[in-house]
């Protein structure tokens, strides 16, 4: 029996869990399951394989994307690149390989609604996800600046300093921060959300819920607005494939 896993903290409300134990089920696929392993701390990370060697891959998600990587023994050229792994593979030799779907995902799931004057975006957050998307950014030839609260560098602005002009400039909004989670959904990025318009698209990676405060705010001023539903089903199928390479 194999068995493959997500690697986090406090995952309890796993979109993967539900989604492989689903697919397996319809795909009538009895030779593999899928477990959470919630980690207080990602030192705990190589007691996964001594406790469950039966593990053939994970997927990372929420804080450790980055951190993980350290304990990997190799990583594929796009999670190099970006430097964050979303999922692992442990090969027929033992090593452990780092992947990132994620970019992917997002790609696919945003390419159908971006429009010729979506040049420039604003990503809100710096954690592991916004590195994935930013890597997907550079890639569709839109410019792009990072949004947190204490910026670090060029690439960063602040939250205070996204003026009417910059947001009027910048169209394509996508929140990698946990801002609006559940269960804090009244909670949002805090954005001066009158000066969005219906060029704008708001893209929110969270899921749960649905439409968070940040999606319906858009809404409300005629904006295209976008879940990480989709992404998670990309992302989820391209590790899938990764597993059974």
């Amino acid at each position: 029996m194999n068995k493959l896993g997500l690697v986090g903290k406090q995952i309890s409300y796993s979109f993967s869990n539900t989604y492989f134990k689903e697919k397996f089920e319809k795909l009538n696929i009895t030779d593999t399951t899928y477990q959470n392993f919630d980690l207080d701390n990602i030192s705990e990370f190589p007691s996964i394989f001594k406790n469950h060697p039966e593990v053939k891959g994970l997927n990372v998600t929420i804080p450790y994307k980055e951190q993980v990587i350290p304990f990997l023994d190799s990583l594929n050229e796009d999670a190099a690149n970006i430097g964050a792994v979303n999922t692992i593979k442990l090969t027929k030799e033992g090593t452990l390989v780092g992947y990132n779907t994620d970019y992917y995902g997002f790609q696919k799931s945003i390419e159908n609604d971006l429009k010729p004057h979506h040049t420039h975006a604003l990503i809100l957050g710096t954690g592991g996800a916004s590195k994935a998307i930013a890597f997907a950014l550079s890639r569709l030839n839109i410019e792009f600046k990072y949004v947190s609260r204490s910026p670090k560098n060029e690439k960063t602005i602040s939250y205070t300093a996204l003026t009417v002009e910059v947001m009027d400039k910048y169209t394509l909004i996508i929140n990698c921060s946990p801002v609006g989670t559940f269960p804090n959904v009244n909670d949002c990025p805090d954005i001066p959300y009158e000066a969005l318009t219906d060029k704008h698209l708001l893209f929110d990676l969270i899921y749960n819920p649905s439409e968070t405060t940040f999606l319906r705010k858009g809404r409300e001023q005629n904006t295209t607005i976008l879940n990480g539903l989709k992404m998670l089903e990309y992302q989820a199928e391209k590790a899938w494939d990764i597993w059974n390479l």
